[in-house]
């Protein structure tokens, strides 16, 4: 029996600081016992509940379910120890995986080599066992091994979620520096947006935070697009189960009014790439998307949320002070009672926009230590 199946722990990998959005999320799917940490959230859930949260979640990246705990204190151990368990529960030949390592004050302290002994410990099983070994797929294997290696206790995990959560799946073609899927999520609860004004991004770029606003707003699935999860590779993977929700979460989606949610982007190309994007997922085609400088745009008593461009997409010309103290300008000038979220990877340009803001409040999009400033327009 393995830890998790007498514990019914799991661990929930989400990028820093979003700990507190997803344990929300994971309370409102039925998790238990939720405990925030350092870069994730513990929780305790049946199986339903494990798969309904890595089909649903928006804001986790990964979800692992923990095999065995153990003192480790030398490769030679980790390699003896790992080969206990029979991987013939998780995979056949024909499976491809792949090994996750993260080594934080201990003896090991070379997470690449750690990664190592976990592979050879399994390649090593199969080959003893069939004569033959499964191919490593360091990209995109069919399962994921997690070792992590902290103060010399280690714990062995199968990561559930099959590759990041933040992959949904219907971001096909993205113009420059897109927002992660996740941090786009977060962003859309922090406006708190409920459906009751139209939510409206006047720099859409690729779509991202259109497609997440309408995932949450038509109750939709994030993995509504994966066709693969890692617990489908669990030893006790009940997929009746895995059927009913995928059925119950199909019949849940909700529809989306017209104008409910729009974009609009100066780019040709964003307003293409938007519209494709967008098209892969129930109830897309209501977004209304238009080539538009946001400049030219009236958006009175709407919600305003937005994470504007940089770079090439902005005009060589242009730098990024004067943009953003024009895009101070439209809000004060064209968006009397609309409340807006913008999103400042560099946070030192939201003295540039020249409006008072009512709250800022930290997100980290990637390496990016980043600000959503909020202004409410009078």
């Amino acid at each position: 029996m393995y830890q998790y199946q007498k514990t019914n722990r799991y661990f929930a990998q989400t990028a820093e600081g979003l700990e507190e959005f997803f344990s929300a999320e994971a309370e409102k799917l039925g998790a238990k016992d939720i405990e925030k940490s350092f870069k994730g959230v513990f929780f305790t859930s049946s199986p339903e509940t494990l798969y309904k949260i890595n089909y649903y979640t928006r804001i986790a990246t990964r979800i692992v379910a923990p095999l065995i705990s153990f003192d480790c204190h030398s490769t030679r151990y980790l390699y003896n120890t790992v080969r206990k368990i029979d991987f013939s529960d998780f995979m056949d030949l024909h499976d491809t995986f792949a090994v996750f390592a993260n080594v934080a004050g201990s003896i090991i302290n070379h997470s690449q080599y750690a990664g190592l002994c976990v592979k050879d410990a399994i390649v090593d099983q199969f080959r003893k066992k069939y004569g033959e070994r499964p191919d490593v797929n360091p990209k995109t294997p069919d399962v994921w091994f997690h070792i992590l290696i902290n103060n010399n206790k280690a714990v062995l995990s199968l990561e559930t979620s099959g590759g990041s959560l933040h992959r949904r799946g219907y971001r096909k073609n993205a113009v420059e520096a897109p927002m992660m899927e996740n941090v786009a999520a977060a962003l859309i609860d922090i406006s708190g947006w409920d459906g009751e004004k139209p939510l409206i991004d006047p720099m859409c770029g690729s779509g991202t935070i259109l497609a997440e606003a309408l995932i949450k707003h038509c109750n939709i699935p994030a993995g509504y697009l994966r066709k693969h999860f890692g617990f489908m590779h669990m030893p006790d993977f009940d997929n009746s189960v895995w059927q009913k929700i995928k059925k119950n979460a199909s019949e849940n989606i909700k529809p989306l009014d017209k104008n409910l949610i729009s974009g609009y982007d100066i780019d040709v190309t964003a307003v293409k790439f938007t519209r494709q994007n967008l098209s892969a997922l129930p109830n897309g085609e209501n977004i209304e998307i238009q080539n538009s400088d946001f400049r030219d745009l009236k958006l009175q008593n709407k919600t305003i949320v937005t994470n504007p461009p940089y770079g090439k997409r902005i005009g060589k010309n242009l730098r990024m002070e004067d943009f953003v103290k024009q895009m101070g300008d439209f809000l004060k000038q064209n968006c009397k009672g609309s409340t807006a979220y913008i999103y400042f990877g560099r946070r030192e340009l939201i003295k540039s926009v020249g409006l008072r803001t009512t709250r800022k409040i930290p997100l980290r999009n990637a390496n990016l230590d980043g600000r959503v400033a909020v202004y409410e327009i009078y």
